[in-house]
C-alpha cells in the first residue's frame, strides 16, 4: 500500500513539482549550483592528479589515463582531451612538484566536496535545526572520497583493459562469426553509467546530515544520472554545432566549457536533493522558513 507521502505525490504531482521548484529557489539554487561547480573546477584536476600519482606507483600511467579518457568524457563533454592532456604533462613531471606540492593537491581536493556538503545543508536544513554534524566528521568525508575514487579508476582500468581486449575476439554463433569489438563502446558506456548512479546515489546517502533512505537515494541517484547524460549529449550537441565560447574566450575556452558541463551537472544534483528534501517534509508541519529566502 502507497505511503502517504507517495499518495500525495501522486494525487498532486504539479503541487508537488510547485513546491520543488518554490523551495529550489528559496534555498538559492542556482548560487549554490554555481559555487559548488567553480570549486569543482577548482578540484577537479588536483583529485585526479592525485590519485593518478598515487595510482602511477603500481600500474601502468599510460593505461590509467586511457581508462580515464573513456570515463572522463561523462564529465566533461567536448573537453577530455584538453583535460587529459595536462593531466599526462603533470604525471610526467610530478616529482618536480614535491611533498609540499602534493600537500597543496590534498587540499584543494577537498574544497568540490565541501561546497556540495554545505549546498546539501542549505536544502536539507530541516535535518541541520535538529542535528549537525561533527566538524571532523566533515574534514574527513571528502578525502574518503577521493580514497573510493582512486580505488574506483584502478577497478576501471581493469575493467577497460578487459573490455578493448573483445576488440580482436570473436563469438561462433549458429555457423556465423561475430565480432566482439562493437560490444566495446556500449560496456564501458553502460559501466560508466552505473558507475554515475552509484556516486550520485552515494552523495545523497552521505553529505545530508542525517539518515537517508536507500531506495529514496537510489532513486534520485537513477534520475540525476538519466537527466546528466541527456543534458550531456545537448552540451555536446551545442558546444560542437552552435556555440561562441572558444570565440569570446579564446585561450579560456576550455575552462569556461568545462564550468558550464559543471554548472548543469550541479544543478541537476542538488534539484534530486531537492526533490528528495520536499518529499521527507511532506505531511510534516514546517518548524521554520528557509534560511535563503529570495
Amino acid at each position: 500500500m502507497p505511503s502517504i507521502r507517495t499518495r500525495f505525490v501522486l494525487n498532486n504531482p504539479l503541487k508537488f513539482l510547485q513546491q520543488i521548484v518554490v523551495g529550489f529557489r528559496a534555498n538559492q539554487g542556482l548560487l549554490l549550483s554555481g559555487a559548488i561547480a567553480y570549486y569543482t573546477l577548482l578540484s577537479i584536476i588536483p583529485i585526479l592528479a592525485l590519485i593518478l600519482v598515487l595510482l602511477s606507483q603500481f600500474k601502468d600511467p599510460q593505461g590509467l589515463l586511457d581508462a580515464l579518457r573513456d570515463y572522463l568524457v561523462l564529465v566533461t563533454p567536448g573537453q577530455t582531451d584538453a583535460v587529459i592532456k595536462q593531466l599526462s604533462v603533470f604525471l610526467q613531471n610530478w616529482k618536480v612538484v614535491g611533498m609540499l606540492g602534493l600537500a597543496l593537491l590534498l587540499f584543494f581536493s577537498s574544497f568540490a566536496f565541501t561546497a556540495l556538503e554545505n549546498a546539501m545543508s542549505v536544502i536539507f536544513f530541516h535535518r541541520v535545526a535538529i542535528k549537525r554534524r561533527h566538524f571532523l566528521v566533515s574534514a574527513v568525508i571528502p578525502y574518503l572520497y577521493i580514497l573510493l575514487l582512486g580505488i574506483g579508476l584502478l577497478i576501471v582500468s581493469f575493467v577497460s583493459g578487459f573490455l578493448h581486449s573483445l576488440d580482436n575476439r570473436t563469438l561462433s554463433f549458429l555457423g556465423q562469426q561475430w565480432s566482439l569489438g562493437y560490444m566495446e563502446t556500449s560496456l564501458i558506456y553502460l559501466f560508466g553509467v552505473c558507475g554515475e548512479v552509484l556516486l550520485l546515489t552515494s552523495l545523497y546517502l552521505v553529505m545530508p546530515v542525517g539518515r537517508l533512505s536507500t531506495r529514496h537515494a537510489l532513486i534520485g541517484g537513477i534520475t540525476a544520472a538519466l537527466l546528466w547524460e541527456l543534458t550531456r549529449h545537448i552540451l555536446v550537441w551545442y558546444f560542437s554545432s552552435l556555440s561562441l565560447v572558444n570565440v569570446i574566450y579564446g585561450a579560456f575556452g576550455t575552462a569556461i566549457i568545462i564550468l558550464i558541463s559543471l554548472e548543469a551537472a550541479s544543478i541537476i544534483l542538488l534539484l534530486g536533493a531537492q526533490v528528495i528534501a520536499e518529499y521527507e517534509r511532506i505531511g510534516t508541519k514546517p518548524k521554520q522558513e528557509h534560511g535563503l529566502q529570495t
